[in-house]
C-alpha cells in the first residue's frame, strides 16, 4: 500500500507542477494585462459575440485558452476577473465540452477518427449549451466566490498589480494541488489493484446503449476515468488489443470528448462556487444522448445496407 500510496503522490505531485506551470504565468499575465488601457478595447470588440451566449466580453478570455491551451489555462483566466456564478457556469460546462483542441482532438485522428468531425462536435455542444443554460436559468445572478480567492480593492499601483497576480496565482495552485493529488491517489490504487478491468466488465452491458460492441469497454473506462490526454497511450493499446471497428470507435469518441475524466474536469471547477452535480450530469446525459442517437442512426443505416446489398446479390444470382 505505501507503494501505491508513494507513486500516486508522485503522480500527483508531478501533475499539479506540470499544470501549475500553465496556470501561475497565465494567471499572472492576465492580471497585467487586465489594468491595461488595450484591454477594454479587446473587450468592447468581442462582446457582440459573447452576449449571443449570455456573457460578458471578458469571458472570451478563457474560452480562447481554454480551447486553445487546456482546462487549467482557462481556469486560470476566469479567477483574474469578476463573474456571476450563472457566467461561471455557462463557461465552466463549455469549457468541459471543449478544451484543449489542438491535443485532444488530435488524438482522435490517431485511431483514424477526423480532427474536423470530433473538434465540430466539441465545438458545437459548447455553444448550444450556453445558449440553453442562459435561456432558460434565471438563477446564479450572485458574485462567484472563487474558494480561498477574494476580491479587494483594486490596486494603484504596477507593485500593487503584481502582488495580486503572484497571490492569486499561488493560491490557485495551492487549491488545485489539494484536488489533484488525493485525486490522482485514488487513480494509482484503482489501477494497481484492477479495478479498471472490473469497471470494463461492469460498463459492458452499457455499451449497448451507445450502439457499439462489448470489447469497447476499456476504452470508455479508461477515458471516463483518466481523460484523453493522459489517457491516449492505454486507449490506443485497447483499440490495438481488443480490435474495435472504425465505427465503434468513432461512437467512444463522440461520447469521450462530450464526457471525458468525469472526476478531474468536474472537480477541478469546485474551487470556483459553481454547482458541481448539474455540470456533470449535463454532460454525461448529452454524451448519452448524442452517441446513442448517431449510433442507432449509424446502425440502422449499415443495416438497410446489408439488407439492399442482399436482395442485389439474389436477384443477380436469379438471373
Amino acid at each position: 500500500m505505501s507503494g501505491i500510496l508513494q507513486r500516486g503522490l508522485k503522480s500527483g505531485l508531478s501533475l499539479t507542477w506540470m499544470l501549475g506551470k500553465i496556470i501561475f504565468p497565465v494567471t499572472l499575465i492576465i492580471t497585467i494585462i487586465g489594468h491595461t488601457p488595450f484591454f477594454p478595447i479587446i473587450i468592447d470588440w468581442l462582446e457582440p459575440l459573447m452576449k449571443l451566449l449570455g456573457l460578458p466580453g471578458e469571458a472570451a478570455v478563457p474560452l480562447v485558452l481554454g480551447n486553445f491551451s487546456n482546462l487549467y489555462a482557462g481556469i486560470g483566466a476566469i479567477i483574474t476577473f469578476d463573474f456571476t456564478v450563472k457566467e461561471v457556469f455557462i463557461m465552466a460546462i463549455m469549457l468541459s465540452f471543449s478544451h484543449n483542441l489542438l491535443i485532444e482532438s488530435s488524438i482522435a485522428s490517431k485511431v483514424g477518427v477526423s480532427w474536423w468531425l470530433i473538434s465540430g462536435i466539441r465545438i458545437g455542444l459548447a455553444v448550444i449549451s450556453a445558449v440553453i443554460i442562459n435561456l432558460f436559468w434565471s438563477g446564479g445572478q450572485e458574485m462567484a466566490q472563487y474558494g480561498l480567492i477574494s476580491s479587494g480593492p483594486e490596486p494603484e499601483t504596477w507593485g500593487g498589480i503584481l502582488y495580486l497576480g503572484l497571490e492569486t496565482a499561488v493560491i490557485a495552485i495551492l487549491q488545485l494541488a489539494a484536488i489533484v493529488i488525493p485525486l490522482m491517489v485514488v487513480m494509482q490504487w484503482l489501477k494497481e489493484k484492477g479495478y479498471f478491468t472490473v469497471m470494463s466488465n461492469w460498463l459492458a452491458p452499457f455499451t449497448k446503449i451507445l450502439g457499439v460492441e462489448r470489447n469497447a469497454s476499456m476504452t470508455l473506462v479508461t477515458g471516463l476515468t483518466i481523460g484523453l490526454a493522459y489517457g491516449a497511450g492505454l486507449m490506443f493499446q485497447a483499440v490495438q488489443e481488443e480490435g474495435i471497428s472504425k465505427k465503434d470507435m468513432t461512437l467512444v469518441l463522440i461520447f469521450l470528448v462530450s464526457c471525458h475524466a468525469v472526476v478531474e474536469d468536474t472537480l477541478v471547477f469546485a474551487p470556483l462556487g459553481i454547482p458541481l452535480w448539474p455540470l456533470l450530469l449535463i454532460r454525461l446525459i448529452t454524451a448519452i444522448i448524442l452517441t446513442a442517437t448517431i449510433g442507432l442512426i449509424w446502425n440502422r443505416m449499415e443495416l438497410h445496407k446489408r439488407k439492399d446489398t442482399t436482395a442485389h446479390e439474389h436477384t443477380y444470382t436469379s438471373v
